[in-house]
């Protein structure tokens, strides 16, 4: 835990987390109700779709990670309660990603990607190694700014335009 001493780092701590998860929320949230129509005009484009479900399916395994890697710390012991208040938050927000992006590969005849176990999650991304709230908070957010990257790489890798601008909303 960190004491009060090193109380203000904690907080500029979660407030550049705060930052990054919600411009990586605020971007990848994605309306479900916006989905069909654009999805039913791809479907006969099968080179573009089968790329544009491939890029979809690497958020997808993003949002499964995230999720994953929230529910692991806030079970680690390491957090106080006002950190997981705002992990849980995060949480939140990789649930509803996951679910909308699961929907959109179902509906353009996909099979969404299923989220690996929690052991090999703890084994990939090395969370085992975290030994302080202030390990799991600076991990957060670098988990966080890795997905924005990775959605803005993602988008660009959408052939579909329809589906790019569906996914940037």
């Amino acid at each position: 835990m960190i004491d009060d001493e090193n109380g203000t780092d904690r907080r500029a701590m979660l407030k550049a987390v705060a930052l990054a998860g919600a411009a990586a929320g605020g971007s990848a949230l994605l309306p479900t109700s916006l989905f069909a129509a654009p999805a039913r005009r791809i479907a006969g484009r099968s080179g573009t779709l089968a790329n544009d479900v491939s890029v979809m399916q690497g958020a997808l395994a993003l949002e499964h990670e995230g999720i994953a890697a929230y529910k692991i710390a806030a079970g680690s012991g390491l957090l106080s309660p006002g950190t997981i208040a705002v992990a849980s938050v995060f949480l939140g927000h990789h649930e509803g990603h996951r679910d909308e992006l699961a929907k959109l590969i179902a509906q353009v005849g996909g099979k969404p990607v299923e989220a690996k176990s929690n052991a090999d999650y703890i084994r990939d991304l090395n969370i085992a190694s975290l030994k302080s709230e202030a390990d799991v908070v600076k991990f957060a957010a670098g988990l966080e700014q890795g997905a924005t990257n990775a959605y803005v790489g993602q988008i660009a890798a959408l052939r579909d335009p329809k589906i790019a601008h569906l996914f940037a909303q």
